[in-house]
Order: C-alpha cells, then structure tokens, then sequence
C-alpha cells in the first residue's frame, strides 16, 4: 500500500503520476483590464495636454523658430521706424521755435541734385508734388554745392523759412539744415546729396510733424520746455 492511499481504502483509491496541482489565487481580469484601459485614458490625455499647449505657445502649430524670427523682424523695424521720426524731430528741434507750422500746400520747394546721379532732382521734385508741396524748380546743383553735399540733403532757406524747413526736413532723414540771413521769403532749396537713397516713408514723416505741431503749440502756449522728439512718435 502507497503512503499515500488513504487509510481504510485498501489500496482501492490509489493516487498515480507525477504532476500535483498547484495551490494559487486566481487571477482577477478584470482588475488588469481596467488598469490598461486606465493606462491608455492617462496617456491620452497627456498626448492631448502637450499638443494644446504646443497649440498655444508655438502659434498654432508654426515653427516656433519662424515666429520667434518674424517678431524679431518686427521689432526691429518698428525700431528703425521709430528711430528715423525721431532723428528727424530732433534735427528740426535744433532750429528756433515756432509757434505754428505751414501745410504742405504753403511750402516752396525747390529741388537740386548735388549727386553724379542723373534724374533725382525730377523723381524727388514729383514725389514732393505728390504730397503736397509746391515746386518752384528743380534741376543740378549750384557750383557752391554740386558734389560737396555728403549728407542725404541739405535744406537752405531763410529766417523766414525757419518753419517750413522743419516741414521739409521730416519727410527725409540725415539732413543738414543751413539758415541764410541773406536770403528773403519762405523758399527752401533742397541740395541732394551723395547719401540720399529715398523720402521717408509717409507713416514716419506723419509721426515726426506730429511731434513737430505738438512741439509747436506748447511753444505758442508757454515757454516751458518743449516735449522731447519720441513724443507721438511710439511703434
């Protein structure tokens, strides 16, 4: 009789083979399905988080360095824009104080080209015209001033001109302004010179004679200190 056939079965219930079951919990399923399903539901939500956010600070879904470029352009031609208003509002801030500045439409011009280059007195003179100004005439230089203007212009008028050379000065940059005590009437002469490439944008010139007849009314107001060549003249 086997050790392990039970006593009083005489031998008639005999256990054979050699593989005995296992004693073990079973497995829970459904605790191991919930938890991939949960495991998926988290990783989705994460994957959805980081693309709205992606969405958010990366311009919806453009190439941050782009945008990151784009702003920097921007920036920096607001800065040229407004560094241009304000260097001309500055170089007219140095002439005497008005009270009042003329309209385009009561300002003489006449154009000279003191430049090798051919045809700028014309293309200026009919740029000039086209905002407003009256052109009295427009051809070379004269000898004292052909080819000795280095800057983009110099502006010749006189005392009585003072105002209407701070007209003319804000539709260019770089300009040298030059007062005649000889001179009679309001006229003002513009000599080309060698650093001229264009008139300044319509939007800028806008600003810096902002700046001007604000300058210009506090003057006529008090004689307190007049505001200072960025007013009005922000990006």
């Amino acid at each position: 009789m086997s050790m392990l056939t039970p006593p009083g079965m005489g031998g008639k219930y005999r256990i054979t083979g050699t593989q005995y079951p296992r004693m073990r919990r079973p497995r829970n399923r459904g605790r191991i399905l919930a938890a991939v399903i949960a495991t998926v539901v988290v990783v989705g939500l994460i994957g959805y988080g980081t693309l709205q956010l992606i969405d958010v600070f990366g311009g919806n879904g453009k190439d941050p360095a782009s945008i990151a470029q784009a702003a920097a352009a921007k920036k920096r031609e607001c800065e040229a824009a407004s560094a241009k208003a304000s260097a001309a509002a500055a170089s007219a801030a140095a002439l005497p104080l008005v009270t009042k500045l003329p309209e385009t439409g009561e300002v003489t011009i006449n154009v000279y080209n003191a430049t090798a280059k051919s045809g700028l007195a014309k293309d200026t003179a009919d740029e000039l015209a086209a905002r407003g100004f009256k052109i009295g005439t427009f051809g070379n230089a004269p000898p004292e001033y052909d080819r000795k203007v280095k800057q983009s212009a110099l502006l010749v008028g006189g005392t009585k001109a003072v105002a209407a050379l701070q007209v003319v000065g804000a539709q260019l940059t770089g300009t040298v302004t030059q007062i005649d005590a000889k001179r009679s009437g309001a006229v003002v002469d513009l000599m080309i010179g060698n650093a001229f490439k264009k008139l300044s944008a319509e939007k800028a010139t806008a600003k810096t004679l902002k700046t001007l007849k604000a300058r210009a009314a506090q003057a006529k107001a008090s004689p307190s200190p007049a505001p200072s060549a960025n007013s009005g003249a922000g990006c």
